[in-house]
């Protein structure tokens, strides 16, 4: 029986964490959890699993509970949101006692309403905090020790990243919770990753905290710490390019407004918030519409749904590494503050992230996400019209968006993810790979010497391989045009002969051959095959000229998986055999890996929900999309990469009566004569 002052302490902190909930504002739907939230929920769950030395509780993920879509879409169309609306809980997995449990707390009631444990193969993302635990558990271990003094290394020099395995075969009861520890040398640098101490298999089981395999093949190659560096305060004379200093002003202040979360900006209107899995989630986006005077609808919600980066070296250091990023690490989790001025122009604003800690705690990242306006020098439109007699026109008009930037760092790489608005309707998904190479050791300076038949990459420096790899890059984009039912058109453009019978040199023309897709099989796109337009309809609503009211897919360049479908990193990334798939919404369906993706054995993944064949014609659909990179590492990328970019863009057709920024007035771009910095 607990004492009687521990039980009166727990009852008053309970009742001070769920009495501040009780009195604040009403929140919108979508709003991420907050510290008090994330509080609460930590109280509510410890109450229910008190953790001792004989039960193991953690928290693994801890999120908004998608709230049911027509109670959301009925609050957000009544007038001032004067309906009530949809409950507001939270998610949590688990791990207790080495298992992982589902939990839902709501927040109106104070309880548990749902909690079950989870039946099927994969594991929960990975916390910080064990990670951590499992480099000190390392550093601590004696044989890891013997292995490094063989090599005559210094212990206080080397630290750690941690890489999932995966999943090669294993059955469900063989497929343990462990991590490899991949150790690296700094000795002269801090660029940790060019100098990887190879040779040893180091494996710990988390649930335990116990290394459960250790293996060294002693390897002494490792390449040199010279010419690493890439911090500006230690780099050393001759600089350049020289760029010139820039002053960005905006008289009247920024032209967006944030309320709360709600982002109003030129004919936009948007809800943002964070995820420690997803990172940015873009929610009920709607365009004001000039020539109807209402706001309609186009984005119901859109986020990353999952990373997938396999590399191409079949040898035993480095087999494994086929990261599902959201899934593993959390590319919320992984997210850093953004530096003003460098990760973000003048103007913008910040907004910090906060997601539970391993024991429940909040933990906040400071300035994760920023919104800004971007002058890129970009016109909008224009036309010069030189053909009238005695008349010049020309007509100009610059153009600005709206961009929600997050920089989440998974180990080596940066992925810079953009989400840009644009006053045409045009809605951008931006992608930016920069960071650093992951390479591997070899005896190898010059392409001449090498003697293997593949070394799997590229000579990018003395003794230093940069292995070949990919990064498949997949949203999930809940398309509402002007209403929830929408259907999914593919307008082939077809090559027709001219026919005999008209009187024309013309022997060939094209034109369109639209067929809308029923079932999910019918749409599920291999880009690059044929010339067609991806278009996403509402087929209720249609223009004066019986158009269907759309949206289309403007997609970036083709690239597709190159392993073959019964590799095992390919099973469980199969939602990457497309670049598009559509599928009815479910708001289950959420991460393209599925929800347990670490050493999964792909059998909850978009590729498997996709096989019911569900209709999806004129139903609530859902547009995954995933943008790929086939990365042969040159020597410009190394020490450290420059941004490698690529992207999408959703693009109004036949939504407006006309163009929706004919009537746009210049803006007035001007230099700032007296704002020229003193050298």
């Amino acid at each position: 029986m607990a004492p009687l002052y521990f039980t009166i302490f727990i009852f008053f902190s309970f009742i001070f964490a769920t009495s501040s909930s009780s009195f604040a504002p009403q929140r919108h739907p979508f709003d991420p959890l907050s510290e008090t939230e994330l509080k609460l929920v930590r109280t509510i769950i410890n109450n229910s699993y008190p953790i001792g030395p004989n039960h193991k509780f953690t928290f693994q993920y801890v999120g908004l509970n998608e709230p049911d879509k027509s109670q959301v879409l009925s609050w957000y169309s009544s007038p001032k949101h004067t309906i009530k609306p949809p409950p507001r809980q939270a998610f949590v997995i688990a791990r207790d006692n080495g298992k992982s449990r589902e939990i839902v707390v709501d927040f109106f009631s104070r309880a548990i309403v749902s909690d079950k444990i989870h039946v099927g193969n994969g594991y929960p993302m990975l916390t910080n905090d064990e990670q951590e635990a499992a480099t000190e558990l390392v550093l601590n271990f004696k044989p890891f020790l013997d292995a490094v003094r063989k090599r005559g290394l210094n212990a206080s020099e080397i630290v750690f990243t941690t890489s999932t395995i995966g999943w090669y075969g294993e059955s469900e009861a063989e497929t343990e919770r462990v991590i490899r520890m991949m150790p690296f040398y700094l000795d002269g640098t801090v660029n940790m990753y060019l100098r990887p101490i190879e040779g040893m298999t180091i494996l710990v089981n988390l649930d335990v905290m116990k290394v459960s395999e250790f293996k060294d093949r002693l390897t002494v190659i490792m390449p040199k710490a010279n010419g690493t560096e890439y911090r500006i305060s230690e780099l050393k004379p001759p600089f350049g390019p020289t760029l010139q200093n820039a002053v960005l002003m905006q008289p009247d202040g920024p032209g967006f407004k944030i309320d709360g979360h709600v982002v109003r900006w030129a004919n936009w209107e948007f809800h943002i918030s964070f995820d420690v899995r997803a990172g940015i989630v873009i929610s009920l986006a709607s365009m004001f519409d000039m020539d109807v005077k209402k706001y309609r609808q186009v984005l119901y919600k859109g986020h990353l749904s999952e990373m997938f980066i396999p590399y191409m070296d079949p040898s035993d250091d480095w087999y494994f590494i086929t990261y599902l990023d959201c899934g593993d690490f959390g590319c919320g989790q992984c997210a850093v503050s953004l530096e003003p001025y460098r990760d973000c122009p003048a103007g913008a604003v910040f907004m910090d992230g906060v997601f539970a800690g391993q024991d429940g705690t909040p933990a906040k990242i400071p300035n994760v996400m920023c919104i800004f306006e971007k002058y890129a020098g970009d016109i909008m439109w224009r036309h010069t019209e030189a053909e009238i007699p005695n008349l010049e026109i020309t007509e100009v008009r610059p153009d600005v968006s709206l961009v929600a930037r997050i920089v989440t760092t998974v180990g080596n790489y940066d992925y810079i993810i953009d989400y840009e608005f644009k006053p045409s309707g045009s809605i951008k998904m931006g992608v930016g790979l920069t960071g650093v190479l992951e390479v591997k050791p070899v005896e190898y300076t010059h392409t001449s010497e090498i003697k293997e038949d593949d070394i799997h990459g590229t000579i990018v420096a003395d003794n230093t391989v940069g292995v070949n790899h990919d990064h498949f890059v997949t949203f999930r984009l809940d398309l509402d045009i002007d209403g929830s039912p929408n259907s999914f058109v593919r307008n082939e453009l077809v090559t027709k002969r001219t026919a005999k019978s008209v009187n024309t040199p013309r022997k060939s023309y094209w034109t369109t051959s639209p067929k809308t897709a029923k079932t999910e099989a019918e749409a599920r796109v291999k880009l690059g095959l044929k010339a067609e337009e991806l278009v996403v309809v509402n087929p209720n609503r249609k223009t004066k000229h019986g158009n269907e009211v759309g949206y289309r897919l403007l997609s970036g360049p083709p690239s597709g998986p190159l392993l073959v479908q019964d590799d095992y990193p390919q099973i469980r990334a199969a939602f990457t055999n497309y670049n598009v798939w559509i599928t009815p919404y479910n708001k289950s369906e959420v991460w393209a890996g599925g929800l347990y993706a670490d050493r999964s054995h792909g059998d909850d993944t978009l590729a498997v929900w996709s096989q019911r064949n569900r209709e999806i014609e004129n139903k609530d659909i859902v547009m995954w999309y995933t943008i790929g990179f086939h990365h042969v590492p040159s020597q410009e990328d190394f020490p450290t990469m420059p941004t490698l970019s690529g992207g999408f863009e959703l693009r109004p057709t036949n939504f407006f009566k006309q163009n929706p920024v004919l009537k746009s007035k210049p803006i007035k771009i001007t230099t700032a004569k007296n704002c020229i910095p003193k050298k």
